[in-house]
């Protein structure tokens, strides 16, 4: 397998939780670099695939792949159940999410995702969008900053950082990564420097590319697409994405509290099958260090 594009995370593990059947519907909604799908399609036979990524450059990947069982979808995965009725895919035996940033686009400078990089403040996943961070930046107030920095980068300092970027942009619009890190370094905590520029680069890419809202949308769907017996398999990296997986199992809710019918009996139509996430080994943390983060939760749907 090519891993030169992207390293698949915790692949067994993620091919033993989908349970998968040789003649089954799956789908693998964050394609990426295609390593996960790959791994799937060598499992089937008379089965489907159906890969879902909005970014071209996975596009080019996907168009590698020569198989009769796979079907490439360029589009965001919010709208799965639209396009699995177009190709016919419902309903699924599985579904994979893996909602890490593809260590390809991380390592493209000119994408703007990395602090290490000088590069315009770009950070979207799907190119043919217009928001960038840049204009993030320019545009939001001082609340909606202070908002998405603690929310979404848990941020410690969010309420000044925010009051510092509205301030130093009423001189001069912040155009690029090094830019922005040159202001970061008035906030951030000394010798944790490196950290705090993660927070609130990560903080940037999910307002940008709406992944909190997606992936809300697209979990609200999965009950309608799935078949009994079919297996959720979503890798999270941090706690936001975490608690909303989690919360989703457990209640069939991506908020809020399980609901019961008059006697009291569950009303979610999932049944979680990790009680607690499972994380990679070392050894696979040594390999790939970006692995270190990643969280697998399964549910099967009942």
């Amino acid at each position: 397998m090519d891993t030169t594009y992207h390293t698949p995370v915790m692949l067994p593990k993620c091919l033993e939780a989908l349970n998968i059947q040789v003649n089954g519907k799956y789908a693998d909604l964050t394609f990426g670099g295609g390593g996960h799908s790959r791994a799937i399609l060598d499992k089937l036979d008379g089965g489907k695939l159906y890969a879902f990524d909005q970014d071209d450059d996975a596009m080019k990947q996907a168009e590698k792949i020569k198989n009769a069982n796979f079907i490439f979808i360029k589009s965001n995965f919010r709208y799965i159940t639209k396009f699995l009725k177009l190709y016919k895919g419902t309903p699924l035996d599985g579904i994979l999410m893996d909602l890490g940033v593809s260590s390809h686009q991380i390592d493209q400078p000119e994408r703007g995702f990395m602090f290490r990089h000088d590069a315009p403040l770009d950070m979207r996943m799907n190119q043919e969008n217009n928001f960038t961070a840049k204009e993030l930046l320019e545009t939001y107030s001082e609340s909606q900053l202070h908002k998405i920095f603690g929310m979404y980068g848990e941020v410690k300092n969010a309420k000044n950082l925010a009051r510092g970027i509205v301030a130093y942009r009423v001189n001069k619009s912040i155009e690029t990564t090094s830019e922005l890190v040159n202001i970061l370094n008035k906030f951030a905590p000394k010798y944790h420097e490196y950290k705090y520029f993660a927070q609130v680069f990560q903080a940037l890419r999910i307002e940008v590319n709406e992944e909190m809202k997606v992936l809300e949308e697209m979990l609200a769907q999965v009950n309608g697409v799935m078949k009994s017996g079919g297996r959720l398999v979503v890798l999270s990296y941090h706690s936001l994405e975490d608690r909303i997986v989690k919360n989703f199992m457990q209640t069939g809710k991506t908020f809020g509290e399980e609901e019961k019918d008059l006697y009291g009996n569950s009303l979610n139509p999932f049944k979680i099958l990790t009680r607690k996430p499972i994380g990679a080994d070392e050894n696979e943390i040594t390999q790939n260090n970006r692995a270190r983060s990643a969280k697998l939760r399964i549910a099967e749907k009942k």
